[in-house]
């Protein structure tokens, strides 16, 4: 079951990202926006006509083209409006682990993490932000 969320995770951020990518690729030398995760929260599918943003190690990354994955009431809606660095790692949709943390996971999921976030992140360059984190 774990597998096949990873695979189907993968396979909609590849997709939803991957097909914008060829219309709007513009490398950029600077974040085009900084978040607190304050302001991340408002883009979590709750208010329709608003963009959806979902944060993988800080990254932000525009989901809404996968709105039937990530929208209001959809299978992987968990995952907006947050960094959810870790659930990205566990492939778990637990809300325990939906956040920036990575202490205690596994070199396994370490390294689950960082296939996903690099095969996604190429694909992705166009909508990056990096997230900030307000202590």
């Amino acid at each position: 079951m774990a597998t096949a969320r990873v695979f189907v995770l993968f396979v909609v951020l590849s997709t939803t990202l991957a097909e914008e990518f060829k219309l709007k690729f513009k490398p950029s030398t600077k974040p085009v926006r900084l978040f607190t995760e304050e302001e991340l929260k408002r883009y979590d599918g709750s208010e329709e006509g608003q963009p959806l943003y979902m944060a993988v190690k800080g990254v932000v990354f525009d989901v809404t083209k996968g709105k039937e994955f990530y929208g209001k009431g959809a299978a992987y809606n968990a995952l907006v409006g947050k960094d959810s660095t870790r659930a990205v790692a566990k492939m778990s949709l637990d809300p325990e682990d939906l956040t920036s943390d990575t202490k205690g996971l596994t070199e396994q999921q370490l390294q689950s993490l960082e296939s996903v976030f690099e095969d996604v992140n190429p694909t992705a360059l166009y909508c990056v932000w990096i997230l900030h984190t307000v202590a």
